[in-house]
C-alpha cells in the first residue's frame, strides 16, 4: 500500500484528508515541519500533501525546499494545500517545485484525483 504524508497543524484537515484517503493508502501524519522531516525519512511517502503555514522555523516551502533537493526523494510528488492562494503564492509554490496548489477550502475529491493520477 502506498504512503502518503499529510502535513497540517489544523487536526481537522488532517483527518478529513486521512479519512478520504486511508481506505486506499496507507496515511500518515504531521503537524509541523520538523515532524514532516522525520516522517518523510522514517516513511519514504510517495506522496506529500502539505500545508505552507505551520508553526515553528520550518515552514511548508522549507520542507518542500528538502524534498526536491534531495536524490533521495525524487519520486516524492508535493500538493501544496493551504490558505495561501494569491497569485504570487502559487507562482512562488511553482518555482520551488511544487506539483499541485490546492487552495484551502479544497474539494477532498480534487485531491483524490491528483492522487491517484500520481501514482499510476
Amino acid at each position: 500500500m502506498e504512503k502518503i504524508l499529510v502535513v497540517d497543524d489544523q487536526f481537522d484537515i488532517r483527518r478529513l484528508l486521512a479519512i478520504t484517503l486511508g481506505g486506499s493508502y496507507e496515511v500518515i501524519e504531521a503537524r509541523d515541519g520538523v515532524g514532516a522531516l522525520e516522517m518523510l525519512r522514517c516513511h519514504h511517502p510517495k506522496i506529500v500533501l502539505l500545508d505552507v503555514m505551520m508553526p515553528g522555523d520550518i515552514d511548508g516551502i522549507d520542507v518542500l525546499d528538502v524534498i526536491k533537493r534531495d536524490p533521495e526523494f525524487s519520486d516524492v510528488r508535493v500538493a501544496m494545500i493551504t490558505a495561501r492562494g494569491q497569485s504570487n503564492d502559487v507562482r512562488l509554490g511553482e518555482e520551488h517545485g511544487a506539483d499541485a496548489y490546492f487552495i484551502k477550502p479544497f474539494g477532498p475529491l480534487q485531491v483524490i484525483r491528483w492522487v491517484e493520477a500520481m501514482l499510476r
